[in-house]
């Protein structure tokens, strides 16, 4: 039976421990029930890694669309590129490590992840505290908060991470990230390089154009594997017929693209095309 973790009621207890009032939604029977959480072992923010973007296939597990939980029905995002949103994230636990997320997978509550109403799963996101400004990827792979009022409920690590474990929420602004798209946040500046691609009109090196999107994926797990490059695969509508273009970028700096075309020519893959 799938349950759909919701948002933080805080309040404190003796010795400092931080327990909240969760609430639970089961999937099967669409009743609200109400459950105690508490937080995992503490841990400091460094333990806690960075989701790494990559090429996940969308599957069917966790992206019903449309679904119902507790009579309200709800509808998923055509597609998870160019999402950005503010709102208020929660935080879930130890109630649920080890249990089975929207798309099957374990939660670990002390790892990257999220769950988010709307999204695709899975899909990676940059959460930032805007209370704090500390800043984190995530991975979303399950379904909440159902409440009107939060956005996104992160795992208990992420919480630590971003600094409001102990406060139970924070204000968030929620923007996807997608593989081969830049780590720094759209509100960060470039690095001041003199050879920023501000000036060039070229940020992307394009590797191939195939009327099979498989030899598409198929070229951009090779890269992947050999070089841990992050490719993307973008269709576009000929008068000829539909192609699946490959990708690598946007590059920062055009030191940056000349770099990977290097890396390329080294591994023996095509150098690629500069284009804008």
């Amino acid at each position: 039976m799938q349950r759909y973790p919701h948002a933080w009621i805080q309040s404190r207890a003796p010795r400092g421990l931080v327990f909240g009032t969760l609430l639970l939604i089961a999937a099967c029977s669409g009743a609200d029930r109400i459950v105690r959480d508490r937080a995992p072992a503490p841990i400091h923010p460094d333990d806690v890694a960075e989701a790494v973007p990559r090429l996940d296939p969308i599957l069917a597990a966790g992206n019903s669309n449309p679904y119902t939980v507790n009579g309200v029905t709800y509808r998923l995002e055509p597609q998870a590129r160019g999402y950005r949103a503010e709102g208020i994230a929660s935080w879930y636990g130890q109630k649920f490590h080890g249990r089975k997320t929207a798309n099957g997978e374990i939660f670990d509550a002390y790892g990257p992840t999220a769950a988010h109403r709307s999204l695709p799963i899975p899909c990676y996101v940059r959460v930032t505290n805007l209370d704090n400004d500390r800043s984190m990827i995530v991975r979303v792979n399950d379904r909440g908060p159902f409440h009107s009022e939060r956005l996104i409920d992160l795992s208990y690590g992420a919480a630590v991470k971003l600094g409001f474990a102990e406060r139970g929420t924070a204000h968030v602004r929620v923007e996807v990230i997608e593989p081969g798209q830049p780590a720094l946040s759209p509100d960060v500046p470039p690095p001041d390089d003199d050879q920023t691609l501000q000036a060039s009109p070229y940020r992307w090196l394009q590797l191939g154009a195939f009327s099979s999107e498989v030899m598409a994926r198929n070229l951009v797990d090779q890269l992947y594997g050999h070089l841990g490059l992050q490719a993307v695969v973008s269709e576009v509508t000929t008068a000829t017929g539909t192609l699946y273009r490959v990708r690598l970028g946007p590059f920062e700096t055009q030191a940056l693209l000349v770099a990977t075309q290097q890396r390329l020519i080294e591994a023996s893959f095509t150098a690629g095309q500069p284009v804008p």
